[in-house]
C-alpha cells in the first residue's frame, strides 16, 4: 500500500530546503565578494603608483623645459645686448667723427672770417682812393666838356639833345630791322602756333560761332517718341550714333531732337535716317543700321543729282563722276553763310558772261569758275588749303592747265598765267560781296570797307588805302620818301594789329603795303 504524505509535512520539507538554498547561496556571494573587493584594492594601489610615477616624469619634464627657456632667454637677451653694444659703439664713433669734421670746419671758418677781414680793410682803401679819383674825374670831365663847348659853339644840353636824336633814329632802324627778322621767325613757326591759336578759340568760341551751321532739328510726333530714340539703357541712340558719326542732342525742347555736327553731309543722313525711324516706329540697334546704311546710298544719289544739276546749269557736260559727285557735296557746304555750290555756279556763270564779252572762250571760263571752291568739299577730311586740296584732286582727273592755274590763282597767292584766273578772281569778289549773298547788310558791309580804309589811312606815310576781295584784303600804297622797305615791313604789321583791335570780321583780313621808287627823266 503506497506510502501517503500530509500537506502541512510537504510544507515544512520545501521551506527547509528554501532554507538550505538560501545559506548556500548567501555563503557564496560573500565569499566572491570578498575576492573582488580585494582586486579592486589590489589595482587602486597600482593605479596610484602609476599616477605617482607619471606624475614624477611630468615634473621632471616640465622642470627641463623650464630651463630650456630660461637658458633660451638668456642667450637671445646676451646676443640683444651684444648688437646694441655694437650699435652704440658705432654711434659713438660717428659722433666722434662728426665732432672732428666740426672743429675742421671751425678752423676752416675762422680762417675765412680772417680772410674776409683782411679784404675788408683793402676794400675800404680801395673805395678811399676811388673817391679820389672820382673828383679828380669830375674836375677833368668839366673841363673838356667847356673846351668842347668852345670848340663846338653849343651848349651840353644841345649836344645831347642832338645825340639822343641820332641815337633814337639809330636805335628805330635798328628796331625795325630786328622786328623784321622776327617776323620772318614768327612766320616760319606760324603753322604750328597758328594751329594751336585755332584749336584754342575753337575751343572757347565753337558754339557762338558754329552753332547755326553745325545743328539739325528732328522734328517728333510726340515726347513718347524721345524715350523710344533714346532706347533700354540708351543702346538706340549710341548704335545711331555710332552708325552716323553724329551727336544726337535730346533736351528739354518739345517733340524735337537736335543732330549736331561738322559734316553737313553725315549730318544730312543722320537727319533723313532719323525721320525715316520715326516714321517707321521700329527702332532698334539692327534697324538703324540698316536704315543708316540705306540713306548713305540715297545721299550718293543725291549728292550726284546736285553736281549733275549744277553742270547743267553751266553748260558743262564732259566732267569725270568723282568731280560731280565732289561738287556735289558742295550744296552742303556753307561759307559765311553763303551755300558753296549756289557760289561757284554764280561764279561760273559771271565768268562765262564776261568771257564773252572779252572775245575768250566762255566754256573754259565757266570750268575755271565752277572748281574754283571744288576742294571745300573734302577740306575737313584732308590737310591743306581748299586751294591746295582742288588742285591735287583735280591733277588725278587729267584737269586743263589753264583750269588748274585759276584756281590756284583765284586769291592771288601765284601769279596768273592766262586771263581766266583774272575773271575768277573777278567773279568770286562779285559773287561773295553782293550784298545778300553772306550774312551781312549792305549798311553794315559798306561801313566795314570805310572803317578799313579809314584805319590804313590814318597813318603816317600812307598814300591811299583800298579795301578789296569784299574786305578780306587791304592794300595800302605808301610814299616811298616817308617809308623804307623796313618801315613798310612794320606798318603792315602796326594797320594789322590795328585791325584785330578796333574791327569784328569774319575770317581774315590781309594787309598788303606796297612802295614804289619811280625814277623819271626827260631826252631833249
Amino acid at each position: 500500500m503506497p506510502m501517503t504524505i500530509s500537506l502541512p509535512v510537504l510544507l515544512l520539507v520545501v521551506l527547509g530546503v528554501a532554507a538550505v538554498f538560501a545559506f548556500v547561496g548567501w555563503l557564496l556571494a560573500r565569499k566572491v565578494g570578498t575576492g573582488k573587493i580585494a582586486r579592486a584594492e589590489e589595482i587602486a594601489a597600482q593605479i596610484v603608483r602609476e599616477g605617482e610615477k607619471e606624475a614624477e616624469i611630468k615634473k621632471k619634464e616640465a622642470l627641463l623645459e623650464a630651463k630650456d627657456e630660461w637658458y633660451k632667454a638668456k642667450v637671445n637677451f646676451e646676443r640683444e645686448l651684444q648688437v646694441k653694444r655694437t650699435e652704440q659703439q658705432k654711434i659713438e664713433k660717428r659722433l666722434a667723427e662728426q665732432e672732428d669734421a666740426l672743429n675742421r670746419k671751425v678752423d676752416v671758418f675762422q680762417a675765412k672770417d680772417r680772410d674776409v677781414q683782411n679784404r675788408e680793410k683793402a676794400l675800404l682803401a680801395k673805395e678811399r682812393a676811388l673817391r679820389g679819383r672820382e673828383g679828380e674825374l669830375e674836375h677833368l670831365i668839366a673841363d673838356q666838356n667847356k673846351q668842347l663847348e668852345r670848340v663846338a659853339g653849343m651848349t651840353t644840353e644841345e649836344a645831347k639833345k642832338i645825340l639822343m636824336e641820332n641815337l633814337e633814329s639809330q636805335v628805330r632802324r635798328e628796331a625795325a630791322g630786328r622786328a623784321k627778322e622776327i617776323l620772318e621767325e614768327a612766320e616760319r613757326n606760324a603753322e604750328k602756333e597758328a594751329r594751336e591759336i585755332i584749336t584754342s578759340a575753337i575751343y572757347r568760341c565753337a558754339a557762338d560761332h558754329t552753332a547755326e551751321n553745325t545743328v539739325s532739328v528732328v522734328s517728333l510726333p510726340s515726347e513718347e517718341m524721345k524715350g523710344r530714340i533714346i532706347g533700354r539703357e540708351g543702346r538706340n541712340i549710341r548704335s545711331f550714333e555710332t552708325a552716323t558719326g553724329i551727336d544726337v542732342i535730346v533736351d528739354d525742347t518739345p517733340e524735337a531732337v537736335i543732330l549736331s555736327g561738322y559734316d553737313p553731309v553725315r549730318r544730312e543722313i543722320a537727319r533723313m535716317a532719323l525721320e525715316k525711324l520715326v516714321a517707321d516706329g521700329r527702332i532698334h540697334p539692327s534697324r538703324i543700321e540698316e536704315i543708316v546704311e540705306k540713306t548713305e546710298k540715297e545721299m550718293e544719289v543725291i549728292l550726284r543729282e546736285a553736281g549733275e544739276q549744277a553742270c547743267f546749269e553751266v553748260g558743262i557736260h564732259n566732267l569725270h563722276r568723282d568731280v560731280i559727285w565732289l561738287l556735289g557735296k558742295l550744296h552742303f557746304r556753307t561759307s559765311y553763310g553763303q551755300n558753296v555750290l549756289a557760289h561757284s555756279v554764280e561764279v561760273s556763270v559771271l565768268c562765262g558772261i564776261m568771257a564773252a564779252e572779252l572775245g575768250l572762250d566762255p566754256m573754259l571760263a565757266k570750268r575755271s569758275g565752277l572748281l574754283h571752291d571744288v576742294g571745300k568739299a573734302i577740306d575737313r577730311d584732308t590737310e591743306g588749303t581748299h586751294i591746295e586740296i582742288g588742285i591735287n584732286f583735280l591733277k588725278k582727273y587729267n584737269e586743263n592747265a589753264i583750269v588748274l592755274n585759276a584756281i590756284e590763282a583765284h586769291h592771288g597767292d601765284v601769279p596768273p598765267l592766262s586771263p581766266y584766273p583774272i575773271l575768277v578772281q573777278a567773279a568770286d569778289a562779285i559773287s561773295g560781296a553782293r550784298p545778300g549773298a553772306r550774312r551781312e547788310s549792305l549798311e553794315g558791309y559798306v561801313k566795314r570797307l570805310e572803317k578799313l580804309e579809314e584805319l590804313a589811312d590814318s597813318f603816317t606815310g600812307v598814300a591811299k588805302a583800298y579795301a578789296i576781295q569784299a574786305g578780306r584784303e587791304v592794300r595800302v600804297m605808301v610814299e616811298n620818301e616817308s617809308v623804307d622797305d623796313v618801315g613798310a615791313s612794320l606798318l603792315a604789321s602796326d594797320i594789322a594789329k590795328k585791325i584785330q583791335a578796333e574791327m569784328e570780321y569774319p575770317g581774315q583780313i590781309k594787309v598788303t603795303v606796297i612802295r614804289e621808287t619811280r625814277a623819271v627823266d626827260y631826252a631833249r
